[in-house]
């Protein structure tokens, strides 16, 4: 494909980064915590999650499961790190020695929960939030995150569309 034909699918993704970006600052002031300066970063995320699927509604869908699992998965993980704070320095490594084995049997689950990169992804983002988000709780950063990783899939999801769409009816049909 040319630089010239390739141009609209590269302005209809920067079109669409600049949507999220409008969208982030809209609706952080609606979601927790109180006072965020916007999860814009997690929407990017999850779009790039989304093509890693493979970029179809199916393994969207997959995506999100996926990256759930690892947002609950990060709430075990710190819940048992703060139960178990009497075993001192070695309880966060302890409890990932006993939960990461866990997340890694996913990769022979059914299909729909064997997307670990998403797991990790989600569980990253989430410790991400619990860590540096002043104000952050287990159920609002769920919430929040949960938001953002939507909007990034269906901007995934119009990415695939748009250019499915263009190469049909342009770059095939011009070669």
């Amino acid at each position: 494909m040319t630089a010239k034909k390739y141009f609209p699918i590269a302005f209809f993704i920067g079109a669409q980064a600049f949507v999220i970006q409008i969208i982030d600052q809209l609706l952080h002031l609606s979601v927790p915590p109180a006072g965020n300066a916007g999860f814009g970063w997690i929407a990017f995320q999850a779009w790039a999650v989304y093509f890693m699927a493979g970029g179809s509604i199916k393994n969207g869908v997959r995506a999100f499961i996926c990256y759930f699992i690892g947002m609950i998965a990060s709430i075990v993980i710190i819940g048992g790190s703060g139960f178990l704070s009497v075993l001192g320095f070695i309880t966060t490594p302890l409890i990932l020695l006993i939960i990461v084995p866990c997340i890694l049997y996913l990769d022979i689950a059914p299909e729909l929960f064997s997307f670990v990169p998403a797991v990790f992804v989600g569980a990253g983002v989430f410790f991400g939030c619990m860590t540096y988000v002043p104000g952050a709780t287990y159920t609002n950063i769920l919430i929040t995150e949960t938001i953002y990783v939507v909007l990034g899939l269906i901007f995934g999801w119009c990415t695939v569309t748009f250019r499915v769409w263009y190469e049909g009816k342009y770059v095939k049909k011009q070669a």
